[in-house]
């Protein structure tokens, strides 16, 4: 990042912070360079003979039990294939070889691992101050080092252990976590920057670590080692926490971190009470990312799902230790299970919002990458609500099955408003069709939402069609990362080719779009937004969307552009990498293995253009990354107006999203938008819309004789 890109991006960050903010990172900065780490803090709580800590972890005295002998052979019988499977990644770590983000493995040569070193690039992190190292300048992508470095895999290799009683599964655990502690001195290397990363790697640390407890290779001092790394990463996680601005998922991780360590190691000097600081501020976060309608408040479902898995093993820990969780991370979490469980409530695939890096918080499955499936089973089985518990299910939560459900079924009426997160679901006809009518993130950052204000998301007969193309990358290509966050790659609408938010960074938004609801009718599947970004051009316009489904095979969606001066107004649609596009004037075919799956119609009351693009490296447009730092091809189709407006005269675009149609026709008379189409099997459908008027929307009806008049 050049010298200048540096200070804007200070520049920038320190504007999104309030005075109080301020105050406290300049306050903890300096409380971290100057605090001392390990040997200079006291590690046990309280005067012990020798040994004994080891004696009550290993009996595990006064603590709860997650990964346990005795459970494990049942677990085994219940779930033959998971357990194969996790057995199969133990195998590969245990040879050294690694794959993250659902991408290719790599390689450690005779599994020497060098924590710091990224075997795709050769770069290797330095050990330096963690504080001094700064990851948005430096030439290297963390993300990739930072993963391999929550050392998730201990918890399969921890298991691979209980289930097949093989010692080679054990020794691999220790050899990597002992290679990791001599390499990772508490405070040093990237590893150990900000207070996340340690919170989310003690998760893993501490369950695999119960799991191997009475493994024979487990000593004295290499416990008390482990016990030291578990401390201070506590210690880190609370001190170093992401507050204010910050206040996301990171928040989260960190409070998890500390409540777990706590409550599976309270011989650790202090640990007790830490995690009950940590448990509070998780339930109070809980509350607030979690919104009241149970959508996640980063308008992200993949972070979504991993802020409740956060939750979900603290809670879990508690139930086992015979205490209730705190009433509000259990109603998150049910409120969350309830929206997303809505989602796939007919076997579709859980569409996508803002950003997804395919983290996991604790990595019981051996699956490449999280999914809502063993998301739901594993929340549900906790709940105590209809589920089938896999195996994540089954070490969660053991006794699930003689709980009474503690609230309803997750899975409720198909249509959803969620006014809170702002997403739309109608169905009908076997397609599911979702509109963002939400904000552009959570906090002043908005550091995981994309500027994708009333993007329409269309899936027909469980299979996504219209869909939000991914993230793409965070650290590796800046120029990507910007490109799968802006306004174009998503099915929305763009002015002039800006985003409707101005990004200040990788992970900042500087100016939000802000959207109005005008209208939503669930019973007339009718939904009516708009949205003020581009009231910041100097000639501004407001960007209206109508979506409507007037019939079971017919989605319409209308985009209303008011304002004034010559602007080129793109109306773009993402489709999935495995359908092809047919283009012709005005309409476009979208065919999966030859087959038409859904046809776009367009008409207009300007002059416009169909355009079809697919992989268009220099422009940035036609890619859809279905896994994280991965990307290809797709088409983006879709219509470009190159047209001047008035405020008595704006632009309406109307698009037919089904079955081919004969004719389509917009006109627009004063205030009133009418859009005729006609099929010969299905008659003339009319929609009129006055949009002067909230939700003031009329459908009809008629055989196809009546014409087109």
């Amino acid at each position: 990042m050049a010298l200048s890109s540096r200070l804007s991006w200070y520049a920038a960050r320190a504007r999104a912070m309030s005075p109080a903010e301020l105050a406290w990172r300049t306050g903890s900065r300096v409380a971290t360079a100057t605090a001392p780490f390990g040997r200079d803090l006291p590690l046990l709580a309280g005067p012990q003979p020798p040994g004994e800590a080891f004696r009550g972890f290993r009996e595990a005295r006064d603590r709860p039990v997650l990964l346990d002998a005795s459970r494990a052979a049942d677990i085994a019988s219940a779930c033959p294939d998971d357990v194969r499977a996790v057995v199969a990644a133990a195998d590969e770590v245990a040879r050294g070889r690694f794959a993250f983000f659902g991408g290719r493995a790599v390689e450690y040569a005779d599994g020497a691992i060098d924590w710091n070193l990224d075997p795709r690039t050769g770069l290797r992190w330095p050990s330096a101050r963690s504080e001094s190292i700064d990851h948005r300048v430096h030439h290297g992508d963390p993300k990739w080092i930072w993963e391999l470095n929550r050392l998730q895999h201990l918890v399969w290799l921890a298991q691979a252990w209980l289930f097949t009683g093989d010692e080679r599964y054990a020794e691999a655990a220790f050899t990597h976590l002992d290679g990791w502690c001599a390499q990772n001195p508490p405070g040093r290397g990237i590893v150990w920057r900000g207070g996340f990363e340690p919170g989310v790697r003690a998760l893993s640390i501490a369950v695999a670590l119960q799991g191997l407890r009475t493994a024979p290779r487990l000593t004295d001092a290499r416990y008390e080692r482990y016990l030291s790394v578990l401390a201070e990463s506590a210690r880190r996680a609370w001190r170093q926490r992401s507050l204010f601005s910050s206040a996301n998922n990171h928040l989260l991780g960190e409070m998890a971190g500390v409540v777990t360590v706590g409550l599976l190691h309270p011989e650790i000097a202090g640990a007790r009470r830490a995690a009950t600081r940590a448990l509070d501020v998780l339930a109070t976060h809980a509350a607030r990312q979690i919104l009241p309608d149970g959508a996640g408040a980063e308008q992200s479902t993949a972070y979504q799902m991993f802020a409740v898995e956060v939750l979900l093993l603290p809670a879990a820990l508690l139930r086992l230790s015979r205490v209730d969780p705190p009433a509000a991370i259990v109603d998150a979490m049910t409120r969350s299970s309830r929206f997303l469980g809505t989602l796939v409530a007919d076997g579709e695939p859980l569409p996508r919002y803002g950003d997804d890096d395919g983290g996991f918080a604790l990595r019981l499955h051996a699956d490449p990458a999280p999914s809502a499936v063993r998301h739901l089973a594993a929340v549900d089985t906790f709940l105590g609500n209809a589920s089938t518990p896999d195996l994540p299910a089954r070490w969660l939560a053991p006794d699930a099955s003689t709980q009474a459900p503690t609230g309803p079924s997750t899975r409720t009426l198909p249509n959803l408003y969620a006014p809170d997160g702002g997403l739309v679901v109608l169905r009908r006809g076997g397609r599911r069709v979702t509109m963002d009518v939400g904000p552009l993130g959570y906090l002043a950052l908005a550091a995981h939402g994309h500027a994708d204000a009333l993007a329409v998301t269309v899936t027909v007969d469980g299979d996504e069609v219209v869909g939000d193309p991914g993230t793409g990358s965070y650290y590796a290509e800046p120029a990507w990362r910007q490109a799968f966050r802006g306004t174009t790659m998503h099915p929305t609408a763009t002015v002039d080719d800006l985003d409707q938010s101005v990004s200040g960074g990788a992970f900042l938004w500087t100016r939000h779009a802000t959207t109005t609801v005008r209208a939503v009718d669930l019973d007339r599947a009718l939904v009516e937004a708009e949205h003020d970004g581009y009231l910041r051009l100097p000639e501004p316009v407001v960007h209206r969307r109508y979506l409507l489904l007037p019939s079971a095979e017919d989605v319409l969606v209308v985009d209303l552009f008011v304002g004034t001066g010559d602007h080129r107004f793109r109306v773009g649609w993402p489709l999935r990498p495995d359908v092809t596009a047919e283009v012709e004037a005005g309409r476009i075919r979208a065919l999966r293995d030859s087959r038409a799956v859904l046809t776009l119609s367009t008409a207009a009351t300007h002059d416009f253009a169909t355009f079809a693009v697919r992989g268009d490296e220099s422009r940035r447009l036609g890619w859809w990354s279905d896994g994280f730092e991965v990307w290809g091809p797709a088409p983006l189709v879709g219509t470009v107006t190159d047209a001047t407006i008035e405020e008595s005269a704006p632009l309406a675009i109307a698009t037919v999203l089904g079955p081919e149609v004969d004719r389509l026709a917009l006109t627009r008379t004063g205030d009133q938008l009418r859009v005729r189409w006609t099929r010969q099997s299905g008659g003339v459908h009319t929609v009129r819309i006055d949009t002067a008027t909230p939700g003031a929307v009329s459908y009809d009806h008629g055989p196809a004789d009546e014409g087109m008049h």
